[in-house]
């Protein structure tokens, strides 16, 4: 072979390993810049839930709980002390907590008993009534605008739920039909 087509043959290959690379790089980009993007999504989705009026907001498990809607009424000074003072004087006791925890633990390990498993929906069951007790007192700190606006706020939310409800419906069926295909 000649120098002339060996080195046609060195220039072409190169060109083809940048092409190549070049392809795939842009691939990988693409993916990347995704997952950070839904990353960086994620991590402002918590850290605007985080962001409340104080620590008694917080209540069911750091993501806003029952308080997450009340965020955009603009709640007075007055108010977010009421609603503060409510959450607080109804926090529930470390002994109950403790109780609950044990309790969870040994349903997770299998060792419940039908004794302590009463126990539970009882510990549930008061939960439940105190929370929706809670949410009461504070609904009675709104005014009627601020009522309205969170009910608006909670339609849609009903509807963002049943908008993802539906693309998880649709995103499941899809790999089904590209099986299919296969």
């Amino acid at each position: 072979m000649s120098l002339k087509n060996k080195l046609f043959s060195a220039l072409t290959m190169a060109f083809a390993v940048v092409a190549f690379s070049t392809f795939a790089s842009a691939q990988d980009t693409t993916k990347t810049d995704t997952d950070t993007t839904q990353k960086q999504e994620k991590r402002e989705w918590r850290k605007g839930n985080r962001d409340g009026m104080g620590k008694g907001f917080r209540r069911g498990g750091g993501r806003g709980g029952m308080m997450r809607g009340f965020r955009e009424l603009n709640l007075t000074d007055t108010q977010k002390e009421q609603i503060r003072t409510i959450m607080e004087s109804n926090r529930p006791d470390q002994a109950t907590m403790e109780e609950f925890k044990t309790l969870h633990q040994a349903k997770r390990e299998g060792t419940l008993t039908a004794d302590q498993q009463e126990r539970m929906k009882t510990l549930k069951q008061q939960s439940r009534e105190k929370g929706q007790a809670i949410h009461q007192q504070i609904l009675a700190v709104l005014t009627p605008e601020q009522l309205q606006q969170l009910e608006q706020k909670k339609q849609e939310m009903k509807q963002k739920r049943e908008l993802r409800k539906q693309q998880r419906l649709q995103n499941q069926q899809v790999p089904q039909t590209e099986n299919k295909d296969n």
